[in-house]
């Protein structure tokens, strides 16, 4: 199994040095680099302090000029806030600045929120078919010119400029519902999921999801699946405790943008009530140390086997839950040190 990290720029309080939130983002990352991880990956998110990413391929051509080996991905790009043709320019860009690195992710979005802001009216529900139009359209222009006259976008002969390094260019979808698994089979992409906060039980579906989407299409698909989990690793009962404060603080924040509850001020979003969350289970910190990548090294090797007995390729080290950065450090230092190795 191979081992990527996910990391955010996040501020949890305006009191947080943006420059110094920068510098950490960028040291986790060459820290990865330096141990070996696959890939790193840099999400999009607009408006909000708990995911500055608006525009992921920025951050990663400044990942690019700091590292040597780390692949870079989109995790994801919301196709219905790209013009096609910017989306495979962009993308291209980042992979002729990093000699060939770039791994394209490409997703639906997750808040309406984002949406009421970055394309008015249109439903995040609606996602999807922007994100299964735009996909093969930049493939496409990869290779060169391309009329299109489509349900989301029409323009004249174009492609894009400059082309990839890379023959081909790893493509990924991020996926949990059943229609999207068969949509990532049938096009030859890779899969990304996330079970949140959720039990094994929901990587279990995911598995099974990507086994019936593989029998559909004649089990001809061979590509990278890959699931994310917020992720600690301490030793310390008072690591163990703030990991345990921040992520409930992340998921408060998250619930006001998941469940439409609460206001967001100057790009902080409202922490709901733990009451007011779907089930308190999701912010009980027993089962949030069961469900989640936390706990001391034996535990998280323990754990990773699991995901490697589903079939995992990739397991997604989610760094950002708005942990105090030595926290975070000391967590990514035991995870290279003394959970890595087992799966040399």
């Amino acid at each position: 199994m191979k081992f990527h990290i996910a990391i955010n720029l996040e501020r949890m309080n305006a009191e947080t040095d943006m420059a110094a939130v920068r510098d950490h983002t960028l040291d986790m990352v060459k820290t990865a680099d330096q141990a070996g991880f696959a890939v790193a990956w840099a999400a999009e998110h607009h408006a909000l302090e708990m995911t500055i990413a608006p525009n992921p391929f920025q951050i990663l051509t400044w990942w690019a000029d700091h590292t040597d080996n780390i692949r870079l991905g989109v995790g994801v790009a919301n196709a219905t806030y790209w013009h096609p043709i910017n989306l495979a320019g962009e993308a291209a860009m980042v992979d002729l600045i990093s000699g060939g690195r770039l791994e394209m992710g490409m997703g639906s979005g997750a808040y309406q929120r984002e949406f009421d802001r970055m394309a008015p009216g249109v439903s995040q529900k609606e996602g999807h078919e922007y994100m299964q139009e735009a996909l093969p359209l930049v493939r496409a222009l990869w290779q060169g010119d391309v009329e299109h006259n489509g349900a989301k976008w029409s323009f004249p002969k174009a492609t894009a400029c400059p082309k990839p390094v890379q023959d081909k260019v790893p493509m990924w979808v991020a996926a949990r519902s059943p229609g999207t698994f068969d949509y990532a089979v049938e096009n030859d992409c890779n899969v990304m999921t996330w079970p949140l906060t959720m039990g094994m039980e929901e990587a279990e579906k995911y598995a099974g999801l990507l086994a019936e989407a593989k029998a559909k299409g004649g089990d001809t698909w061979a590509g990278n699946f890959a699931m994310m989990r917020h992720t600690a690793v301490y030793e310390t009962e008072a690591d163990r405790a703030a990991t345990m404060d921040a992520i409930r603080n992340v998921l408060g924040q998250f619930g006001n943008l998941m469940m439409k509850k609460g206001d967001v001020v100057n790009g902080f979003p409202d922490r709901v009530p733990f009451e007011e969350l779907e089930g308190n289970v999701r912010v009980d910190p027993q089962m949030l140390e069961q469900n989640l990548m936390f706990g001391d090294p034996d535990t998280v090797v323990a754990k990773l086997r699991q995901y490697e007995a589903l079939g995992v390729d990739s397991f997604i080290y989610y760094a950002s839950m708005g942990l105090d950065m030595d926290v975070q450090k000391r967590s990514l230092d035991l995870f290279i040190n003394k959970v890595m190795p087992e799966f040399a």
